[in-house]
């Protein structure tokens, strides 16, 4: 990790974030806050991609990123991360690298491995904010019942076609609802994604990105609450709604009081 210890900033990391501190919403103590976080992003792949670069760039003390793919040549269309040199590595194990290489300042965890109900609890254990930038219902819920049962903030995004999709849920507070208020019971089918709907790239970029500042707006304070947010990738248009718990939802009912 850095080599000032975690209550202070180093020279370098004064200079390195300069253009934070020179800002009253972030300013010293909000840089150490995001210094003292621990975020673990699920998805190493599109939304992953930008998310991942700007997390490590803006100080993010601890990185974990789990992701149980290999690169293949059609990644490189959306998947920033990755170049031809990195053909058949395991995407954690390339982003790992990618990531220390911006910033060997911060402390990075990989996991090759596809989330379970078995490892979620170990995953997430110590994490003050996750991520959910996987591409299956499956996983979501999964991060959904892991985060609601700790009490971890979750930022997850999803993009298909020309549509994206961001949602915040503040589990800290006791009344927030979760994936499963919105989405009903884990579908049995699996939905669209982008190997078989296709998908814009940039698209990915804007969700990965909009997914990252909300993460550092929820660590520095700057957010509280649940909210939906829809994007279109064609017309820019944007719709945001706040959310709220569904007393029916079967996800978390019995989680909190």
């Amino acid at each position: 990790m850095s080599e000032a210890i975690k209550g202070s900033l180093s020279d370098k990391e004064q200079l390195r974030y300069s253009r934070h501190l020179m800002l009253k919403e972030v300013g010293f103590e909000g840089q150490l806050k995001l210094k003292a976080a621990h975020v673990v992003v699920i998805g190493a792949g599109g939304l992953g991609s930008p998310a991942l670069l700007y997390l490590a760039a803006a100080g993010i003390g601890e990185l974990s990123l789990l992701d149980d793919d290999k690169v293949e040549l059609s990644n490189l269309q959306r998947q920033v991360l990755y170049k031809v040199n990195h053909l058949g590595q395991d995407k954690v194990s390339a982003a790992g690298k990618v990531l220390s290489s911006l910033n060997n300042q911060i402390k990075i965890n990989t996991v090759s491995a596809k989330l379970t109900t078995e490892n979620a609890e170990q995953v997430f254990t110590g994490a003050t904010l996750v991520l959910d930038c996987s591409d299956n219902f499956s996983t979501r819920y999964v991060v959904n019942q892991q985060c609601l049962a700790l009490g971890i903030p979750l930022v997850s995004g999803a993009a298909i076609a020309s549509e994206g999709q961001l949602m915040c849920f503040d589990f800290r507070q006791p009344q927030s609802p979760c994936y499963g208020c919105i989405f009903g019971a884990q579908p049995q089918q699996q939905a669209l994604n982008c190997s078989n709907a296709g998908v814009l790239s940039p698209l990915l970029g804007v969700i990965g990105s909009m997914q990252a500042l909300l993460a550092v707006n929820i660590l520095l304070g700057h957010h509280q609450g649940s909210q939906f947010i829809r994007f279109d990738g064609l017309s820019l248009a944007q719709q945001q709604f706040k959310l709220t718990k569904a007393p029916e939802c079967t996800e978390c009912a019995g989680e909190r009081a």
